[in-house]
């Protein structure tokens, strides 16, 4: 410029016009990369940069236009990152640039960083004038972490305790942190134990584990400590302490298991597990869980019931009267129930079996006819799968395709007639019911119940109060599900029948033998296979709630001490047939006084002896599931001991009862036990204190007598000329059955002694009849108790005159020859009448009264021959014992036969004959 100056005007003008050129020549804008990848080391401030930055400009080798005077740095996504970062220009001909922190970067505070940069040339002169600017580059720079941190433990101390003699794979697990932003440097690469001579050892992830098993006595505490470092091999600053208690060996589970538990009858509640308690060895659980099950399915049906037949056991829970057993005992009037095989069964009552094909019972028409109305109650005991029951999964699960017929039933009701069916198919159980067969479309009431399928011993008690339906499994109720339409089915045909066990078969009328269809080609639908026991049916009002619980009840089952005792956080619960009882909570001592609490009850006075298997099965959820305990399962058995067997004593009768004959054949008869007496008692063994022996104490109870026969002895009654009779209002009145035949007389049910000395003996008249003898017994709880045999001999006081007069023995003859004169002295017998207009000659009458003569002459002889050697006899007697008594004959009765001479009968002095033979 200063030569400029000092030129002349054209050459000035000259210069200043080539400078004008030169300001013209900035054409292009320098040009970066788009994307730069830093790296920074932490506490530096240098950035290295991927790829380096250099700008460059197209209008080089131009002096300033060419040149690059600097970078600006400008705020990345993040917002963030021009304030910390500056750029410069190393060399403006090259345009190499730097990146530079303003200050050193953390790597623990912000680990990457980025930003924009942008380059800018000199412009057109030295003052940058139309200086251009290049596009923005994106900066990412990452910080590199120095190990500058080193490891620091959780915790300075570290507790553990664990048994003797095992060995664990980890004890306890010690950890430390490094706070380090690289996983190279933060991460803890291994622990190591730096207290030397210790039976532990660590590995990388800080687990401790003992390398021989711990002796408590040997040493009681381990101490030792622990150290930690980082993949940079810095080493923690401070060491943790561990401290392992030895705990004297103990094992998890319970204490105190009695596996035998023995129960005397009569005791009323007794705890299962008096002494029970769970060891769990210190590991903390926040749930415990213990399930005790009563087997009781081996025992009758299902649990120990009482001891009577279902009529009884209905009397005894207040059932209504008038129910009609469609399954009877086989009888000579109940005989369509013979052809059923039968099982034994344990509480006495009947159980049937069926197949499902062949075994069906057909109620007679007579038995059905008192059966109407579409109110009605229908029970039973029931179990699937017949007497060889198999697993549940093979039998119960419905592998019978077709349905299954337990009931069906059609009564007349008016002028119309309705039909129920009941069936089960797999675990469903249906009731099909027509309220008029020619007409209504059937009703289909639906329930899904496992208790069909299981294989087990269940009750059902259906009430029908048309068009309400309930249902009763084992005292709890279950709801239907209606089903209207149930497609074309063929109407029931409009003819009075129930039948068991099937409900479609054609059988031809030729081949039915004892109601049952014994046709080899006969062709069964839908049979029941399975067990049937105490079906009846009773019209009328249904059963009351209370009644069904009632026919149900166990007597035998698990409870609960005290309700009130039971501590917080427990649960207690119990299945309705009492077998299965479950205990729930968190806290260990409350669950073990809940246990000990546990009780088998048996309230009935003589318990079914035999063993009940028990178990106990316990789960446990720890904070820690890896090391929870698993308390494996206990099994017991309960033993029911036999009880006391009561003594039933019947008394108050003499041997012997000794009546006219004229009494017996009256229209009553003569009471055979008008004073019996009945007292049941128990006996049991009481240890005496004074001298320490054991004494037989017998206690007076009630009696429950169930059964009683009357069995006249020798040959049977001779319905023509004798019969025992029994007060049918007090048999009626007292809901009892009763079973009159030539060879017995049997009443059934809760009985009385009322009933008993109602019974009474009648003969016909002239009948020529001297002794007759009859047994009493009776039993408890159907014949599981009897009582002793009370035998009567009762003796007919004839007069002599009647028995020799000639027309008494035609008469006494005549009657039985004619019988019908006496129709209605022996009420229910029809006597035979097979010589209604014979006629006895004079002859005969002649000959009769000879022989009576004779006989008499020769029987005054033969007693007066016996009476003078039986004083001789007597007198020798005496002689050879001293004080020996005088033979007192004043009350001798002598009984004479015609034919042989067998006892004779003096009284008061007086000799009177009587003759013992019949004509």
């Amino acid at each position: 410029f200063k030569t400029l100056i000092k030129t002349d005007a054209n050459t000035r003008g000259s210069l200043f016009g080539l400078l004008s050129l030169c300001r013209t020549a900035n054409k292009h804008k320098p040009w970066i990369e788009t994307e730069y990848q830093g790296i920074v080391m932490e506490n530096d401030n240098t950035v290295l940069l991927n790829p380096p930055l250099f700008a460059l400009d197209k209008d080089a080798p131009l002096h300033y236009a060419g040149e690059i005077c600097g970078f600006r740095v400008h705020n990345g996504p993040s917002g963030s990152g021009s304030v910390q970062f500056e750029a410069v220009v190393l060399d403006r001909s090259t345009g190499e640039g730097l990146v530079r922190s303003k200050e050193p970067l953390d790597c623990e505070s912000q680990r990457e960083h980025s930003f924009t940069i942008q380059a800018y040339d000199c412009g057109e002169g030295p003052d940058g004038v139309n200086s251009k600017k290049s596009h923005k580059a994106t900066v990412h720079v990452r910080v590199n972490d120095v190990n500058e941190f080193s490891p620091v433990f959780v915790e300075r101390r570290y507790e553990a305790s664990v048994p003797e003699g095992r060995l664990f794979e980890r004890i306890v697990r010690v950890e430390a942190l490094d706070a380090d932003c690289s996983p190279q440097y933060s991460q803890i690469c291994f622990y190591d134990i730096i207290t030397p001579n210790v039976p532990f050892a660590i590995d990388n992830d800080g687990n401790i584990k003992n390398t021989e098993p711990l002796d408590s006595k040997r040493q009681r505490v381990h101490t030792f400590w622990v150290t930690a470092f980082d993949c940079g091999k810095n080493r923690a600053q401070a060491d943790a302490q561990v401290v392992v208690t030895v705990k004297p060996s103990c094992k998890p589970g319970w204490i105190g298991w009695t596996k035998r538990v023995e129960y005397t009858p009569g005791s009323g509640s007794i705890p299962l597990f008096p002494a029970l308690h769970l060891e769990t060895c210190e590991e903390t659980v926040w749930n415990i869980q213990a399930t005790v099950e009563l087997q009781t399915g081996h025992i009758g049906k299902g649990c120990d019931r009482d001891s009577y037949s279902d009529r009884s056991v209905r009397r005894l829970c207040g059932a209504v009267r008038g129910e009609v057993d469609l399954l009877p005992p086989p009888s000579p009037t109940a005989n369509w129930t013979s052809a059923l095989p039968t099982l034994p069964s344990s509480d006495s009552s009947l159980v049937f079996s069926f197949n499902g094909s062949s075994h069906v019972a057909v109620v007679p028409e007579s038995v059905v006819s008192a059966l109407s109305g579409d109110h009605f109650t229908l029970q039973l005991w029931m179990r699937r799968g017949g007497a060889n029951i198999q697993a549940a999964s093979t039998q119960t699960r419905g592998n019978r395709k077709e349905e299954e017929t337990i009931v069906c039933s059609t009564v007349k009701n008016d002028d119309s007639f309705s039909h129920y069916s009941l069936s089960v198919h797999g675990c469903r159980l249906s009731l099909f019911y027509w309220p008029d067969v020619s007409a209504a479309r059937p009703v289909k009431f639906l329930w899904k119940l496992e208790q069909v399928c299981d294989s087990e011993w269940h009750h059902l008690s259906l009430s029908v109060q048309f068009p309400s339906v309930t249902l009763y499994v084992d005292g709890v109720t279950f709801d239907p599900a209606l089903i209207h339409d149930n497609g074309a089915l063929p109407n029931p045909a409009p003819r009075q029948r129930i039948v068991c066990a099937i409900c479609h078969f054609k059988c031809n009328p030729v081949v039915v033998r004892d109601y049952m269809c014994v046709d080899p080609l006969v062709k069964y639908v839908g049979g029941y296979h399975g067990l049937l026991s105490g079906v009846t049916v009773r019209p009328g009002s249904v059963e009351p709630h209370s009644v069904v619980e009632c026919l149900y009840a166990c007597r035998e089952g698990l409870d609960f001490g005290d309700l009130e005792t039971l501590g917080s956080g427990m649960k207690v619960h119990v299945n309705p047939s009492q077998s299965v009882l479950v205990l729930e909570g968190d806290d260990i001592e409350s669950f073990n006084r809940a246990v000990q609490q546990v009780t088998y009850r048996n309230s009935l006075r003589f318990a079914t002896p035999g063993v009940r298997p028990l178990k106990l099965i316990t789960s446990l959820r720890c904070f820690n599931e890896e090391s929870c305990l698993s308390l494996k399962q206990l099994e017991g058995y309960l033993v029911v001991l036999q009880p006391d067997a009561p003594q039933i004593s019947l008394s108050g009768v003499g041997p012997h009862l000794a009546r006219p004959a004229p009494e017996f054949e009256g229209p009553r008869g003569v009471p055979l036990f008008p004073e019996l007496r009945i007292v049941c008692s128990l006996s049991h063994a009481v240890n005496t204190a004074a001298q320490g022996m054991e004494a037989l104490m017998s206690d007076a109870v009630a009696h429950t007598l169930d059964g009683c026969e009357v069995q006249p002895l020798g040959e049977e009654l001779n319905p023509e000329k004798e019969e025992l009779l029994v007060d049918m209002d007090v048999v009626r009145e007292r809901g009892l059955e009763i079973i009159n035949t030539t060879a017995y007389i049997a009443i059934t049910g809760r009985m009385y002694e009322d009933v008993l000395r109602s019974v009474r003996y009648r003969l016909a008249k002239g009948s020529a009849r001297f002794e007759r003898r009859f047994r009493l017994s009776c039993s408890e709880m159907n014949g599981r108790y009897t009582s002793n045999e009370l035998t009567l001999e009762v003796n007919f006081l004839h007069s002599l005159d009647s028995l020799y007069h000639p027309s008494h023995l035609l008469a006494s003859q005549q009657q039985f020859l004619h019988p019908s004169h006496h129709a209605g002295e022996l009420s229910g017998h029809t006597l035979p009448n097979p010589h209604r207009n014979s006629v006895i000659p004079g002859a005969a009458t002649v000959i009769i009264m000879v022989c009576v003569g004779f006989l008499v002459v020769m029987v005054i002889l033969g007693v007066f021959r016996i009476r003078s050697i039986h004083r001789r006899g007597e007198g020798s007697r005496s002689e050879a014992k001293e004080g020996g008594n005088q033979w007192d004959d004043s009350a001798l009765t002598i009984i004479v036969n015609p034919m042989e001479i067998k006892r004779y009968v003096r009284h008061q002095n007086s000799i009177e004959w009587r003759l013992f033979s019949q004509f």
